[in-house]
């Protein structure tokens, strides 16, 4: 008979406990007809092996277990019969009982009976003491108990709403798959994963409640397992699909060949769950967002795998949902970077990795310093130098935006005071300070200014405060009344990149501003006076419309008693038209890039010369 082998059971089983003539004894009685008696009727099928291998005598249920009278059965190699020989270990154990170095041994096989059905036996072999000599070669039928360990598994590892196998029995798989026996010899040696889960799942189970959204996933289910049955076809295996919990699924492509197919794949459960679903009288429309990832096995690991594709189900999501993404290792290092910075921001305020450069602002008419912008920069000690394109934005979402404002608003205000003290023969500049919303809302910004002011001595109307247009033009409630408060101290007020977004141009009488900085993209339309050329000497016109709205921004601006700063001055003939329609002062690289506070001191009192 042949079986296959679960291998030798643990150390625990191979104990130092012998079989005697009294453990086959159940009835009290001792002496050898009592033991024959018991042996021969034993419903155990239970054989004696002596010293080679070889058995000596069988009982009848030993012998009906192979089809066969006892008597036949004697002298044939007891290894053979329940295959104790088809797995080194196990064969390694046997020998070692045999030979009286190892107590017992005790191993499951799988075994064909007499009449061609197979059983899963559990086969025992223990030395015998006292008058008979040699080994007691035992076989239990442990079929029903195999069963019942079969079925219970299959419920722990499947869904039972969707029938599929779950998250324990995915990963399962996804493991076995990674590890190196299971692509080294033949296949691709690369796998595939499709995760993705329901857009709209969350308002049925709202709606229709917790008993149609469970049919939906039964539903879902048996779309997916059609594709991947589908995808399969004519390849050396299917998709594995599993659901992970909630509204995740996921398919995974053993041995896949490439983006290609992955991509095929997810185009093919997008349209398969698009489709609508009939359930229950009721007529549903849901879609699926996918995240792809395909790679090289070696390597990978499973939670690097799901990382991967978590991250690129969120990008799916994030790009508008009803669509498969292909993780994009550049995209994620850029996420990576993300959330490096994010994890290092607020400890980078506490080191002192920021400082600030300063922006000259100047004076249109007589190209003299008039004020400067204050500008923060991060000196990361892994990314270099960054700029606040870089970083403001997560400042903003994790509210550390209120210590690093207070930090440049405090240091601004201290190095505009030391230039004063520096320059006294020269008219005091002011430092124009960046604020964002958040600062109005999670803290006293008020009461921050007016410390910061009485702390370094500098006057109120040498600060300048810069909100964005959206922030400003939105103003209500508490920032209003900031605004206004700052106003009435002194401070000034100024609206940065002005005409990029509401434009209500009628608030700005209501609202406590003083200045209004139009966005760079007005002034790049007229960089020439008349038609010039780019640098690749392609002709470049002249906008007169910017220029006509340019300048009725300016005229609208001066009626309601604000100043008017340009961004993003770069040649003289864009501050020849600008002073020409009587913008007040400029900001940009025709006078200088952002530069040190020493910098700034050679320029007082001096015409700003282009490119300082």
């Amino acid at each position: 008979m042949s079986g296959t082998s679960e291998g030798p059971t643990p150390a625990a089983d191979l104990d130092r406990s012998a079989v005697t003539e009294s453990d086959i004894n159940t009835s009290g009685r001792t002496g050898p007809l009592t033991y024959h008696s018991v042996f021969t009727a034993a419903p155990l099928a239970m054989a004696v092996v002596d010293g080679e291998g070889l058995v000596v005598s069988a009982n009848d249920t030993f012998g009906a277990l192979f089809g066969a009278e006892p008597e036949t059965l004697a002298g044939c190699i007891a290894a053979d019969l329940v295959d104790l020989a088809s797995d080194a270990r196990t064969w390694h154990a046997y020998r070692e009982v045999l030979r009286g170095r190892q107590a017992r041994l005790r191993c499951t096989r799988r075994l064909k009976r007499s009449d061609g059905r197979s059983l899963w036996a559990q086969v025992t072999v223990a030395p015998l003491t006292g008058e008979t000599p040699g080994l007691l070669l035992s076989v239990a039928d442990i079929s029903a108990r195999r069963e019942l360990q079969a079925r219970l598994r299959h419920l722990q590892m499947h869904d039972p709403v969707t029938r599929l196998p779950n998250r324990s029995l995915f990963f399962e798989r996804l493991t076995a798959a990674l590890e190196e026996e299971s692509y080294a010899h033949g296949g691709t040696g690369r796998i595939g994963l499709c995760y993705l889960d329901l857009d709209g799942f969350k308002a049925v189970n709202d709606t229709l409640g917790h008993r149609i959204g469970d049919r939906l996933l039964a539903a879902v289910a048996e779309r997916l397992t059609r594709c991947a049955d589908e995808a399969g076809y004519a390849r050396a295996s299917t998709p594995l699909v599993a659901r992970l919990g909630g509204d995740e699924f996921a398919l995974l492509v053993e041995d896949s060949t490439g983006t290609e197919q992955l991509a095929d794949l997810a185009e093919a459960v997008l349209k398969a769950v698009q489709a609508p679903f009939d359930l229950s009288g009721r007529r549903l429309s849901v879609s699926a967002s996918i995240g792809v990832v395909e790679r090289h096995a070696a390597g990978t690991t499973p939670t690097a795998l799901m990382q991967a594709a978590d991250t690129t189900l969120y990008w799916a999501k994030a790009d508008g949902r009803s669509r498969w993404t292909l993780f994009d290792p550049e995209r994620n290092a850029h996420r990576m970077t993300r959330q490096a910075l994010a994890s290092t921001l607020r400890p980078g305020i506490e080191r002192g990795e920021f400082r600030l450069e300063y922006q000259p602002l100047v004076g249109m008419e007589d190209g003299r310093v008039r004020g400067v912008e204050a500008l923060v920069r991060w000196n990361h000690p892994q990314f270099g130098t960054l700029t606040p394109n870089r970083f403001i934005t997560l400042a903003e979402e994790d509210g550390s935006i209120v210590p690093l404002g207070r930090w440049v608003l405090r240091t601004a205000c201290r190095q505009a005071r030391r230039w004063q003290l520096d320059h006294p023969g020269e008219p005091p500049i002011f430092v124009s300070v960046n604020v964002a919303v958040r600062q109005v809302w999670d803290s006293d910004l008020v009461a921050d200014v007016a410390e910061t002011l009485a702390e370094t001595g500098l006057a109120p109307q040498l600060l300048q405060l810069e909100l964005t247009e959206s922030a400003v033009m939105g103003s209500a409630g508490r920032p209003l009344q900031a605004l206004k408060a700052l106003s009435d101290m002194g401070v000034h007020i100024a609206i940065d990149d002005f005409g990029t977004g509401y434009s209500n141009l009628a608030y700005l009488s209501r609202l406590p501003v003083s200045v209004l900085k139009l966005d760079g993209s007005f002034v790049r339309g007229f960089q020439y006076e008349y038609d010039g050329a780019d640098a690749a000497g392609a002709a470049v016109p002249s906008s007169p419309a910017d220029e006509v709205i340019v300048e009725a921004m300016i005229q609208l601006a001066h009626r309601l008693g604000l100043s008017v700063t340009a961004e993003c001055v770069e040649t003289s003939d864009q501050a020849l038209r600008l002073r020409r329609i009587g913008c007040d002062t400029g900001q940009g690289w025709l006078y200088s890039r952002p530069v040190s506070p020493d910098r700034i001191s050679a320029l007082l009192g001096t015409p700003a010369s282009p490119r300082a």
